[in-house]
Order: C-alpha cells, then structure tokens, then sequence
C-alpha cells in the first residue's frame, strides 16, 4: 500500500435503517480510500443494547451492497470486543484521568440548581464536578458498598497534564483548537453498559489504523473529548472530514425514524443506486 494510502471507515449503529445521510458518509469515506489506494473498512458499533439491534445488522450489509460499496473482512463489531473498551478505560482510570461519579440525573439537576452561576458548554450546564471533590477513601467505600457508578474524565487535571488542549486537522474547516473544557467532564464510561461512545470509537480508530475519519457534523463537539482521550493513551490523531448534516425537503435533518426516506425504503420504491450516488455530485 502506497504511503499516501488512507484507511478510511464506516461505523454505523443497528439502531435502525440506513438513510441517504448514512450513504453520503460512507460513499465519502469509501471514496477517500479508493482515490488514494488504501482501504475502507465497515465497523459496527453496538454497544448500546438498550438501543441496538442485532436484526438491523444485515440490513446495513443489504444497503451498502446496493449502494455499490464493499468493504474488508470480517467486520468488527464492538459488542464482541467489550474487554478492550474496559481495560482502555482502567488504564485512564489508573493514571489518574477519569474518576467515578455516584450522581443521578436529579442529583446533577439538583446541585446545578444550587450553583450560581452554573457552568454552561454547548450543550447547556455542565456536571459541576460533584464527586470529583470525594476523597479515595469515600469512593472506595461507595464502590464496596455497590454504588452504581459512571466514569467521568477530570478534564482539568488531563489538560494539566497534556499541556493544554490537543488540536487537530479538520478537512473541511480546517485546522481547529481543541476546546474539551465546553463539555465539562464527559462521562467515559457509562453506568448501564460499561462502556461508552467515546472510549469505544477511539480504541478502534487507533486498532484498525484509520488514518482519516469521515462523519457528520453533529459529532464534531465529540472531537473535543475524543482528541483528549487519544493524547492520553497514546493513538495516533487521525484527520477528520466533518460534513454538513443531509436535510429533508422541509429543512430538517435525516433521522432514521423517517422511514420514507431510508435506503430500504427507496430501494422498495425503485430509486436506482446510481440516483442517490449521482444526488451527492451535483
């Protein structure tokens, strides 16, 4: 493979079907690789099971077949590889980066309440760090007890140790400084799965060598956090390509649950491959 060869991937979750917003991604990233001589891959990511399916797998091969895509094999899906997430995750636990947080959403919405004036990011207040303040012995003693509990990054004492915030090449918009103190600290690792979105596509990413990440723009805040957390353990930073959000003819962003506008759906009704190809070049 030639040195300037890109690994690019598509990592959809079975939550649902497929919707030309899916298409654009993957056409895109597909795209990338083919142009350089390197290589796509496919990823499940299916952490989530109070929202995946497995049944929706199959349906996104069908769809991205139709679409005149192929992909290497075997595919990763994330549900098979938990353990990996979890010992990414023990190792930022154990050098001091992330700490257990013992709150409930009222407990959070109780203590924001209380402060005056409560931090705000781009998504609204932020976690005012109740259980960072808890001493090692007070967190080992509600973990015994079985607090349940969520992992949460001390974005602050990261960045310390970072130097400040890591930045990043955007292909799109271009070069950007990393801004993870607008989310606060972002939970790591979920209380209900052990795991979450962002330990779980960073781990990969690094895995599978992807050079260049291709996804939509409602996931570029999430660059903030994944940049840090990348810095931390020590992957490799890939270059990201956040695209504009595909819209409906009302204005509003594609969703899944539009069911008269997934791939399914169009493909039911006749719509060639070639039509929803040629929609992203003109």
């Amino acid at each position: 493979m030639p040195s300037s060869a890109l690994i690019t991937r598509f990592a959809p979750s079975p939550t649902g079907h497929l919707h030309k917003g899916h298409a654009y991604s993957a056409l895109k990233a597909s795209q990338l690789a083919r142009e350089s001589g390197g290589r796509f891959l496919l990823r499940i990511e299916d952490i989530d099971d109070t929202r995946c399916r497995p049944e929706n797998t199959p349906q996104i091969f069908e769809d991205l077949t139709w679409l005149g895509l192929s992909w290497e094999r075997p595919v990763r899906t994330q549900s098979e590889h938990l353990e990996d997430f979890h010992a990414a995750a023990r190792t930022l636990t154990e050098a001091g980066w992330l700490y257990p947080c013992f709150c409930t959403r009222k407990d959070i919405l109780r203590e924001i309440e209380s402060t005056a004036p409560p931090r705000h990011g781009n998504d609204g207040p932020l976690y005012p760090g109740t259980c960072r303040q808890l001493s090692g012995d007070e967190r080992s003693t509600r973990i015994a007890e079985g607090g349940g509990h969520a992992m949460r990054v001390d974005i602050n004492k990261a960045l310390e140790h970072l130097g400040g915030a890591p930045s990043w090449l955007d292909a799109i918009k271009g070069p950007q400084s990393g801004r993870p103190e607008t989310l606060g600290d972002a939970v790591i690792v979920r209380k209900d799965i052990g795991t979450s979105y962002h330990i779980a596509v960073v781990h990969d990413d690094a895995l599978q060598g992807i050079t260049d990440i291709v996804r939509g723009v409602d996931l570029f805040d999430s660059t903030h956090i994944h940049r840090v957390l990348q810095e931390l353990l020590g992957y490799p930073e890939p270059t990201y390509h956040h695209h504009e959000l595909l819209t409906d003819e009302a204005g509003e962003r594609l969703a899944k649950r539009n069911q008269s506008l997934t791939l399914k759906s169009l493909r039911e009704n006749g719509v060639p491959p070639e039509e929803i190809r040629a929609s992203f070049e003109s």
